[in-house]
């Protein structure tokens, strides 16, 4: 072959990743959620997605693959092609717990890049308005002095409120007895119906205290929330738990990095529109934004965090 046309060639390789990313997106893009379809993460994918069709011309389009804690949506994309045309929408407790309870035929950390935050959960502490507990110190006293008769519920072993209240166990050097349910539905109708004393919620829980049906007692996370102003964080009650977690939007390991620094400055401008607002804001959670390197390096703290608990604990997934 001719040395030209060889040196042709070779420069077309190595310049066809740059004007791929430049061209991007020139397709429609799949967005793999990790949950199913309604509920709130799956509400605030559906509503970025719309945002990111109309910046950019393609339609983005939402794909639910729940199952295994999540894993089984996060295993889907970290497969898939580094082209920047699947992403992963992906609940906080998946990404920092799952690689602490299951074993993954993939590495989050190395297979996957981070590309934005998208909300944050947080974890509020409600118990049964029968509960002689009007505080978090209320609460420890109780347990204290009624030693193996306190139990909480939560939608399933290593789930986020599971976790959560392991964390402000610890913290407390209280004991209390766990009973998994098949969701947050069934943990706050044993709530309502007084068969557990107390549970950690990331969603109706505010909407319950309000309506008299449960009693808040505190948020668990680093500062007091818009969600539930007058509701103290766990750290002002005495007991320094922080148990919230960061949803997030990611792409395969591998993604040109234009595409990844496009889609993060499209995310942050999108998420900050009073329209996505609006349904952050109704699925009880918080706005937050942060470059990828910002993204990554939270993840690392809280899967230190996380795994310290889950070791402690030693909690397995079912």
């Amino acid at each position: 072959m001719n040395p030209l046309a060889v040196l042709s060639i070779a420069f077309a390789f190595a310049f066809a990743p740059l004007a791929s990313a430049q061209d991007w997106p020139a397709k429609p893009v799949r967005v793999v959620v990790n949950v199913p379809p309604g509920g709130g993460i799956d509400q605030i994918t559906r509503a970025f997605s719309a945002g990111l069709g109309e910046a950019l011309g393609q339609p983005f389009v939402v794909e639910n693959r729940a199952g295994a804690g999540g894993t089984i949506g996060v295993e889907a994309v970290v497969k898939a092609a580094p082209d920047g045309y699947t992403l992963l929408s992906a609940i906080g407790s998946t990404m920092v717990m799952g690689p602490h309870l299951y074993k993954l035929a993939f590495d989050m950390s190395k297979d996957l890049v981070p590309v934005a935050p998208i909300a944050r959960t947080l974890m509020f502490l409600v118990v049964r308005p029968s509960l002689p507990a009007n505080s978090v110190s209320e609460l420890v006293a109780y347990a204290r002095a009624n030693p193996d008769k306190l139990n909480f519920g939560s939608p399933g072993v290593g789930t986020g409120p599971h976790i959560a209240a392991e964390m402000a166990l610890r913290a407390a050097r209280i004991q209390a007895t766990h009973i998994p349910y098949k969701g947050s539905a069934q943990t706050m109708a044993a709530l309502f119906g007084k068969t557990i004393d107390f549970a950690f919620d990331p969603g109706s829980a505010v909407r319950h205290a309000r309506a008299g049906k449960l009693r808040l007692l505190a948020v668990a996370s680093a500062a007091r929330t818009q969600l539930a102003p007058d509701t103290p964080t766990m750290a002002e009650a005495g007991t320094d738990v922080d148990a919230s977690t960061v949803h997030g939007l990611y792409a395969p390991a591998g993604t040109p990095r234009e595409i990844v620094t496009r889609l993060n400055r499209e995310m942050d401008r999108i998420m900050r529109t009073r329209e996505v607002r609006a349904v952050v804001t109704a699925v009880s959670a918080e706005s937050v934004a942060a470059t990828p390197e910002e993204f990554a390096a939270q993840l690392r703290r809280d899967r230190e965090r996380y795994g310290l608990i889950v070791r402690e604990a030693r909690i397995r997934a079912d």
